[in-house]
């Protein structure tokens, strides 16, 4: 699954988000979108799934433009994680993450053995098993972001938007699900595109990061070309310090 965006133009009411941006997401890659908050990362993500029309320019994916996908094929084919996933009804975690198989069940059609499966493959994997049968409105903000990406992995979609995925989760459990994400990229040749605010956990999982400011794209390619003092300090507006980290052999980020 790949994305391009060509001439990009898109405002919320008086306020301009993007103006004549081109910006391309290649299949089997982890790509990062980082900047600062207000620079447009959600709302390009909310364009990628179709969720928000361009006013002008195209948006092309798998070749074709977004507008001759039928809803139900963009929901096949792409799965997104909200930055604040509510659920207001009383569902249980596993019925939550049943909700990801939808798109590929026929109408009033229950889900058949493989459905089962993708679900209780999901549950298992982003280790929720022992929270399946707890209502979703009595879990914490962290638990309900985990439903949500494992919601995601049932989807089965070639591509996973993920709107700050880490935002409410403890560190263990943010390199579980960014892991299980790269994971899925390197074994199935599926297309992530992450919304990061943590920097590092970016240089971690990414094979290519974005930068935009302002609703425009400071710099945008492979990880370890991109991820310049430079660039952090233009994007970020304060001073930072790049290192190798022998661990993990990835570079770090140190803000000074």
């Amino acid at each position: 699954m790949d994305f391009e965006l060509a001439g990009a133009c898109f405002s919320h009411g008086p306020k301009r988000i993007f103006t004549n941006l081109s910006l391309g997401f290649a299949p089997g890659m982890f790509h990062a979108v980082l900047g600062p908050n207000g620079c447009g990362k959600t709302t390009l993500l909310d364009i990628l799934c179709g969720h928000r029309k361009l006013q002008q320019g195209s948006l092309r994916a798998q070749g074709r433009d977004i507008g001759a996908w039928r809803r139900k094929e963009l929901a096949k084919a792409i799965s997104l994680v909200p930055q604040d996933y509510q659920v207001h009804f009383p569902y249980t975690a596993r019925e939550v993450v049943a909700m990801g198989r939808y798109p590929h069940l026929p109408r009033f059609s229950p889900p058949a053995a493989r459905d089962e499966a993708k679900i209780e493959e999901a549950l298992s994997v982003c280790r929720l098993e022992d929270f399946a049968e707890r209502l979703v409105t009595e879990l914490s903000g962290g638990e309900k972001q985990r439903v949500a990406f494992a919601r995601a992995l049932a989807q089965d979609a070639p591509a996973m938007l993920l709107d700050e995925p880490c935002s409410s989760l403890d560190v263990r459990h943010s390199l579980l699900v960014l892991g299980i994400a790269a994971k899925r990229v390197r074994e199935q040749g599926g297309t992530v595109v992450a919304v990061l605010h943590d920097v590092n956990l970016a240089a971690r999982f990414a094979d290519t990061l974005v930068f935009l400011k302002e609703g425009s794209v400071v710099a945008s390619g492979p990880t370890r070309e991109t991820l310049r003092e430079d660039i952090l300090e233009t994007v970020f507006d304060t001073k930072a310090r790049v290192a190798e980290e022998p661990a993990l052999g990835v570079p770090q980020v140190v803000f000074l």
